[in-house]
């Protein structure tokens, strides 16, 4: 839910600013919240300590993509539509987790993974007017987003989730400081794509009326990303997956309330496979188990 609203409030700051700047003030927020809030209940000012460093650049490096692909692809796309398409994601967590957990996986839940890429197929609509290459920024982030969560199961004994949750914010907070310092002074600002747009606008200081806005996602970061790292950490990727498919359902109602968004019957087709294929994965695994 704490991720949902997330997408919500960043689409809605996606028509005045910067994603660079957007996300930033975001990791700011959620990096004091996990150190003045979270380390002082669980690791303390041992937050910071590692012995994994390499794999922690590497999932936060992975986080930051799939969070700007996906970000990008709001700022073009109804939120419904590019939700569903990322919600590919734990079906390819399912096929990862096989092939670099050496987890066993059957036919079933293969046909299941299937199906699920044909309801993307089906919301993308490649080849045809509807088609539109900003389908494409969604689906890239389910894949980095895949392997976000494989990292966190080859580090979960060693690390905790506010350490995760630690590194991914100051990933998150180097990442776009440099953007910043490269194209922040909107030279590269006059797009008339929306993606564009917003990766290459010029900082600006937020107004005042989005100042909750801006609170909304940094105290969505800050405790949903520490959530969702505790729950890789201590389950198996193909059970907690899942459980994120309640943000689909939820996309559509603020869509509609919030953007006057509302899917086409081929859409909700194509959620339909996402959502089922998802939901069979993971009751077929806890049959075989």
């Amino acid at each position: 839910m704490l991720l949902s609203i997330n997408d919500v409030a960043i689409k809605f700051l996606s028509e005045d600013y910067a994603l660079h700047l957007v996300v930033l003030i975001r990791s700011v927020i959620g990096l004091i919240i996990i150190l003045a809030v979270i380390a002082p209940f669980t690791d303390g000012w041992t937050i910071a300590r590692t012995s994994r460093l390499r794999m922690h650049l590497l999932r936060g490096l992975c986080v930051v993509t799939a969070n700007m692909t996906f970000f990008l692809g709001l700022a073009a796309m109804p939120l419904a539509d590019a939700v569903a398409i990322f919600f590919i994601s734990p079906l390819v967590i399912t096929g990862f987790s096989v092939i670099f957990l050496g987890e066993t996986v059957g036919p079933r839940r293969w046909a299941a993974i299937g199906v699920g890429f044909v309801g993307v197929l089906v919301m993308m609509r490649p080849g045809t007017a509807a088609f539109q290459l900003a389908s494409l920024l969604p689906l890239a982030a389910a894949f980095f987003y895949a392997a976000i969560h494989i990292i966190t199961r080859r580090i979960k004994a060693t690390e905790s989730a506010g350490t995760m949750a630690f590194y991914i914010q100051l990933s998150f907070i180097v990442v776009c400081l440099l953007m910043g310092l490269a194209v922040g002074d909107g030279r590269f600002g006059d797009q008339s794509n929306a993606s564009l747009a917003f990766l290459l606008r010029e900082w600006s200081w937020p107004q005042p009326a989005h100042y909750p806005a801006f609170a909304v996602i940094g105290i969505g970061i800050g405790f949903g990303g520490y959530l969702i790292s505790q729950a890789y950490r201590v389950g198996e990727a193909s059970f907690v997956a899942p459980f994120e498919y309640l943000a689909l359902p939820m996309s559509v109602i603020w869509g509609i309330i919030v953007f006057a968004e509302y899917p086409s019957a081929l859409d909700f087709v194509g959620m339909a496979l996402i959502l089922g294929a998802g939901l069979f994965a993971i009751w077929r695994d806890a049959q075989v188990k």
